[in-house]
């Protein structure tokens, strides 16, 4: 082996491994807590689960529109409904299996928000204070919230597409006593091929070296946010 052909081999090993260790890192993350103004950790106990809204009606154009929650810019397209109620489905039963929190249920929460729409029409449903109120109706320590800002389905098979997914979504954990956000974390994705994007290796693994669809990016991204999301003091069953 000459020596060109040794240097060669060694970039790609080296490469290889920085890949290795980034795609770990992708795939490694763990549950955080979140400090309050006083360096305290806040007690989540109790958490009303609002899930997703579609931040564009399917009537409207892409522009760039303003979170009513976090106050972030982002650029918005239409959503179909039903991939905004089956996100919140997925949410709701991945937050039921982790046993996490004492949860209040989408259901539940939009049957109280309905209540204080009819009771106040100059109260917006987009409105951090409206979510607020359904928090303090259920004694919740927290409101989850979140908007789908991009829903593009892969134009193509699992070995080869004309168009990959793209997904963009977000979600806060919001105290109802003063609107503070405790918690907040997006997930913006358009899957690409390993060559076209190395330093993104573990949505290429977290693949299986396939194109995904748009509900298969959408739980890979679902799944990192939850982790990083606070642990809460609920007990588990048996403890």
């Amino acid at each position: 082996m000459s020596g060109k052909d040794f240097g060669a081999s060694q970039i790609f090993l080296c490469l290889c491994v920085l890949v290795f260790l980034l795609s770990t890192g992708a795939c490694g993350s763990q549950k955080a807590n979140v400090l309050d103004k006083d360096g305290v950790v806040p007690v989540i106990n109790k958490v009303v689960v609002m899930g997703f809204r579609a931040a564009m009606l399917q009537s409207q154009e892409a522009r760039v529109i303003r979170n009513p929650l976090s106050g972030g810019v982002v650029m918005a397209e239409s959503v179909p409904q039903d991939v905004v109620e089956g996100m919140t489905v997925t949410l709701f039963d991945k937050l039921v299996a982790e046993e996490r929190y004492g949860l209040i249920s989408p259901g539940q929460a939009q049957g109280v928000l309905s209540n204080i729409v009819a009771s106040d029409i100059n109260i917006g449903l987009d409105s951090l204070r409206i979510l607020q109120e359904v928090g303090v109706t259920f004694r919740a320590d927290a409101v989850l919230a979140g908007y789908i800002y991009r829903w593009r389905e892969r134009a193509g098979g699992d070995y080869g597409v004309d168009s990959p997914a793209s997904v963009a979504f977000d979600l806060c954990l919001i105290r109802p006593s003063d609107g503070r956000i405790l918690w907040k974390d997006k997930f913006d994705k358009t899957q690409r091929s390993w060559s076209e994007n190395l330093f993104d290796s573990g949505t290429f693994f977290g693949a299986g070296g396939k194109w995904m669809t748009a509900q298969k990016l959408a739980m890979l991204g679902l799944d990192r946010m939850l982790a990083q999301m606070p642990t809460g003091t609920k007990k588990r069953k048996g403890e």
